[in-house]
This record gives structure tokens, C-alpha cells and sequence, in this order.
């Protein structure tokens, strides 16, 4: 292909100090969750593109310990709902209470109110209170009693939903799986990482270690996060990549065994997560890998099909789309 002024340049300068800055970060995550380093790396680049993260896996996985370690890497406030089919729409918002003393409603603060929220076992809390969520998660704000409730400007939601146990649960509708920027499974630790689990629950136990010693080693501020996330929004994206990512959106719409494809709104998401991902990598431009390297999370949350898997259907998107040549 003849170099011109479309070309996509692979010679771009890189980001220096982009990687610097996430790197410790990064270094922090895998110390808390071993033997996951391809997991950790996602879900840093949903944290940057400003998304939520769903994970989609079985109990006893680490997902807890993720959203602990997340909210002490920023220096953030933890929040963490137990979802349960008697949980109100109130629980997770906050609610106004009218105060006899002063003669004034007033305003009590539920979990969003934080810069890191678990909502573990989403699923089985009834639909009602799942589209609390949905004016918090997209507008970063939630309106009570008709007044509006800013949120933290890093405000992230990281929900579990367990794939095995059906009984009780309320499936996610497309509305609510649209809000999440990517969905992961953490799955199991290799040989290795399970002996060093053993290992580190002994010094704990011995109060060798009880996490205090990390949390006091937290890399980042949560002003450090909001730069690193302007950074990433600032990664530049060619116009040929943009069109292989459309192509591939298109595609997506397309297929015959997909009944819902990525939305307007899924499209933004994957490229804002390809610009965080181009970034972890030490660059300032995306590439087409950078948009292939993170299809398969930000298109799990959002493909409906026809019976078939849903992987299938992302394998099948992603190869019938050729991506652009560059230098």
C-alpha cells in the first residue's frame, strides 16, 4: 500500500508517560489478583474509558477482591450492595428523610455515592431496582425527589451476575447490558497463582501481611485518575480505523444469527475503550489490533443472537471484516 495522506502511521511518537503512570497501577492489581494479568489489563482500560465493568462469573473468583483493590489503587471510597430480590430502588440511591429536630427533609446517601460501587449478584435484585442503576451509570447522577445528586466524577460500577444459577434472577435487559462497557470473566488461577494464594493467606493469617501494607502503597489519587482518563480520551484514532470500526459495527447489525447488534452508544464505547487499550500499550493513536485486541468484551455485553453462541458470532463478525493496511 503507497504511503498517503490516509495511511495510518505506525512511526507515530508515543505516549512516554502514559504508560509510566499506569504501570504502577497495573503492578498493584496483579499483586492483589494473581495469575491474571490479561484480565487486569481490561479492566484497567474499561476504568480509563470511564465504562462499567460487568463480570459474568462463578463465586469464590476473586471479584470481590478486585473491587477492593481497584478502589484502594485510586485512593477511593468502596461501596458494596448484596443484591437481593427485596432490594428497593432507594437502597441504591439514598432516600430524604424529614428530621423533627430541624423541620427539613434530609438527604441520606445511598451506595452510588462512592467512587468504586460492587453491585454483587446484580441479577437477582428485581428489574425496578436494577434501573436505579441506569441514570447513575450514564449520567453520573441521580435525581431524588426531583432535585439532582452529583456522583463522583470516577464514579465505577463493577456488577457480578453468577452464569449457573438461574433460580431467583432477573436477566439483565439490553438497556441495562448497554450501560456496561465490557463484560470479563475473571475464571480460576493457574497452578502457580493457587500456590501463592495459599502462601499469602498463611502471612496474612500470621499477620505478616493484612493488606494494610498495600493500601498504604496505593499508586494513584483519584485526581491522577481523572488525567490519566482525559489522556485516553485524548488518544487519536485514524479515519480508517474509525471506518474499519464502523464496517465491523455494521457487520454486527448484519448478521443473520444476531438479533441485536452494537448500538450508536455500544460503537463510542468500543472506541473509547480501544483508545484506553492503545494507551496501556505506550502509544498515543489506536490501531486496528487495538480495536480487534478488546471485540470480544465490549461485544459479549451487547450481541443478542439466535441461538447460537455468542463468541461464534464475534469470531464470525470480526473475520468477515478485513482490516486496514498501514505503515
Amino acid at each position: 500500500m503507497n504511503a498517503s495522506a490516509d495511511t495510518i502511521s505506525s512511526t507515530q511518537p508515543a505516549n512516554a508517560d502514559a504508560s509510566p503512570d499506569v504501570s504502577p497501577l497495573r503492578d498493584y492489581l496483579r499483586s492483589v489478583l494473581l495469575g491474571k494479568e490479561d484480565r487486569i489489563d481490561l479492566v484497567i482500560a474499561c476504568l480509563l474509558s470511564r465504562g462499567h465493568l460487568l463480570l459474568d462469573d462463578l463465586p469464590g473468583t476473586g471479584k470481590t477482591t478486585l473491587a477492593k483493590a481497584i478502589a484502594d489503587g485510586i485512593h477511593g471510597r468502596l461501596s458494596r450492595v448484596q443484591c437481593t430480590p427485596d432490594l428497593m430502588p432507594a437502597d441504591i440511591t439514598g432516600f430524604s428523610m424529614f428530621n423533627q429536630k430541624s423541620r427539613e427533609f434530609e438527604f441520606h446517601p445511598g451506595p452510588v455515592f462512592a467512587d468504586v460501587m460492587l453491585a454483587d449478584e446484580l441479577n437477582r435484585t428485581t428489574p425496578r431496582t436494577q434501573s436505579a442503576l441506569l441514570e447513575a451509570m450514564a449520567e453520573r447522577q441521580v435525581t431524588i425527589d426531583g432535585n439532582p445528586h452529583p456522583l463522583s466524577p470516577t464514579f465505577f460500577v463493577i456488577a457480578t451476575q453468577n452464569p449457573i444459577d438461574s433460580h431467583g434472577a432477573y436477566p439483565l435487559p439490553e438497556a441495562q447490558l448497554d450501560r456496561f462497557a465490557i463484560k470479563l470473566r475473571i475464571g480460576y488461577p493457574d497452578r502457580e497463582a493457587q500456590r501463592q494464594i495459599l502462601q499469602r493467606e498463611v502471612r496474612d493469617s500470621n499477620g505478616a501481611n493484612n493488606g494494610e501494607d498495600r493500601k498504604a502503597s496505593s499508586p494513584l489519587s483519584l485526581n491522577d485518575l481523572q488525567r490519566l482518563q482525559q489522556k485516553a480520551q485524548s488518544v487519536a484514532v485514524h479515519p480508517r480505523v474509525a471506518d474499519y470500526l464502523i464496517d465491523l459495527v455494521e457487520a454486527s447489525r448484519a448478521d443473520e444469527s444476531v438479533e441485536l447488534g452494537v448500538s450508536p452508544r455500544g460503537m463510542m464505547c468500543w472506541q473509547a475503550i480501544a483508545q484506553a487499550w492503545a494507551m496501556l500499550k505506550g502509544r498515543d493513536f489506536v490501531t486496528p489490533t487495538d480495536v480487534a485486541d478488546v471485540a470480544q468484551p465490549v461485544l459479549s455485553v451487547r450481541l443478542l443472537t439466535r441461538g447460537e453462541t455468542v463468541d461464534n458470532a464475534i469470531d464470525r463478525i470480526m473475520n468477515s471484516v478485513p482490516a486496514p493496511e498501514y505503515k
